[in-house]
């Protein structure tokens, strides 16, 4: 990957960082949906419509984009775990448009999937989410309909889960990441979407790295305190692999949920996020007054600064170095592995793939008819949605899923309305695998997971690479009973 260099200068002054930021992401503890769901159950209005955005820095050309409330990404959505969560979504787009909150164990007519949870909401429409928010954790929220472009527009945000105790840190810090594909205007490159290029191999890639919506910020730090950072992957396809400098961050949390035992990512590590994942990291900040240290996307060796920690002096009495606070964890439902439903989904397609046909809408079509109707990917030998689900399972019942690639490509698998455990890789058992909602399946490669099937409805199952989705790799699957 390599960052486009803006002829005009890249580098955002603290002002202008901050008064993005704090639109855009809200650094501050309160909320507008926290106060305004438990003070009068009010909903909060969340409006999707036309924007601009400073993507390329202070002294660059303000970019085109859709947003949530204005500002990509949207509003930080805080609600207290086990509290109801009640958003009024105003379609203010040219297009129809949908809202999803990916991650939630949520009531499946919240899900914000149109056609399969709810109706598609059109221009000028409005719908109204109610649901209530089990688990604490990093989440967000998107758009669920041509996904591919609405979010590669910017139609995307924080949600976060509070912890019923909070946890003892100095402060946190919410860091959604993403890639722009912008053109040499520094608008974005519209002519790109639906290339067939893009959904045959790795999905839509862009050239410009954003944190919080700007282009390397300076995030001001203070030496000796303790943070908790939030980090959110809301590119489309990008894989990112960040490294912090100097700094070992402890890692905490994934995709929402808590790890049994902190994990140290030492200077050398660096942490991976596919498409749509979330990490939790406490941060001890050991920077005395002006240094930094780089926020570095480590996909090629020398990695590529896409901000940095710039510590303003010290704070006195912070609490670096003090013992690791745990998370509680969240109360999910233990599979049973004794006697599960089995179930595979076998991923074929996509350019140098060996798929030379698919079943699409029930007829058997060549590899070069899929391509004509913008079909090249499919699960188990099905390209796109079908009128029958995957399997229909009775509520209760433990699953074990089979993830096998066998494209030349990765695939960020991605579960509505469940979280799963990963019980093995290539053959490799684990007794106590990471909790996910979306886990990352590379190349001929073999992941297995497990999960109770206790939230009744019709879940999609796709690939969050959103150009593979696009080009047929989606799938349901139903809970009755």
């Amino acid at each position: 990957m390599r960052r486009r260099e803006n002829p005009m200068g890249s580098t955002m002054s603290r002002r202008t960082f901050l008064s993005a930021s704090a639109a855009g992401v809200g650094l501050a503890a309160a909320s507008p949906l926290q106060l305004a769901a438990q003070e009068d159950k009010a909903f909060f209005d969340l409006v999707a419509g036309p924007a601009t955005a400073p993507l390329l820095g202070n002294e660059g050309p303000a970019s085109a984009i859709w947003a949530y409330g204005g500002t990509s990404p949207g509003p930080v959505i805080r609600v207290r775990q086990g509290e109801q969560a009640r958003i009024r979504l105003h379609n203010n787009l040219p297009q129809p448009t949908s809202t999803h909150w990916h991650g939630i164990r949520i009531d499946n007519a919240m899900d914000g999937v149109p056609g399969l949870t709810q109706e598609i909401v059109p221009p000028g429409g409005v719908f109204d989410y109610s649901f209530l928010a089990p688990d604490a954790g990093t989440y967000w929220y998107h758009t669920h309909n041509k996904s591919w472009e609405q979010l590669a527009r910017g139609l995307y945000g924080p949600l976060i889960v509070e912890e019923r105790t909070p946890l003892p840190v100095d402060r946190e810090m919410v860091l959604v990441m993403d890639d722009w594909r912008l053109g040499e205007d520094g608008q974005i490159h519209t002519e790109s979407f639906g290339s067939m290029r893009d959904w045959s191999h790795g999905g839509r890639l862009g050239n410009w790295l954003t944190i919080n919506g700007v282009s390397s910020p300076d995030l001001m730090v203070k030496n000796g305190e303790r943070l908790r950072l939030r980090l959110i992957n809301c590119a489309n396809a990008r894989i990112i692999n960040l490294r912090f400098g100097d700094l070992a961050p402890w890692l905490i949390a994934l995709d929402g949920q808590p790890l049994a035992q902190a994990q140290q990512i030492e200077p050398s590590g660096v942490l991976t996020l596919a498409p749509a994942q979330r990490a939790d990291l406490l941060l001890d900040v050991k920077l005395e007054a002006g240094e930094s240290a780089p926020i570095l996307e480590a996909s090629r060796l020398e990695g590529i600064a896409i901000g940095k920690l710039l510590s303003d002096g010290a704070v006195g009495a912070g609490l670096a170095g003090t013992d690791l606070p745990t998370l509680p964890p969240n109360n999910l439902p233990a599979p049973d592995l004794s006697d599960p439903l089995k179930l595979k989904l076998v991923m074929e397609g996509g350019a140098m793939g060996a798929m030379r046909s698919a079943v699409l809408d029930g007829e058997e079509l060549s590899i070069r008819e899929l391509v004509a109707r913008g079909q090249v990917w499919a699960f188990n030998g099905v390209a796109g949605m079908t009128d029958q689900p995957l399997a229909e399972i009775q509520r209760g019942r433990s699953v074990m899923l089979s993830f096998e690639n066998q494209t030349g490509w990765p695939h960020a698998m991605h579960m509505h309305g469940h979280h799963f455990r990963i019980i093995a890789r290539n053959g490799q058992q684990f007794e106590d695998g990471a909790w996910r909602d979306t886990e990352l399946v590379a190349a001929n490669e073999k992941v297995t997971v497990a999960f109770v099937a206790d939230n009744p409805g019709k879940w999609l199952i796709h690939c969050h690479m959103l150009e593979h989705q696009a080009a047929g790799m989606k799938t349901w699957f139903e809970v009755v009973g």
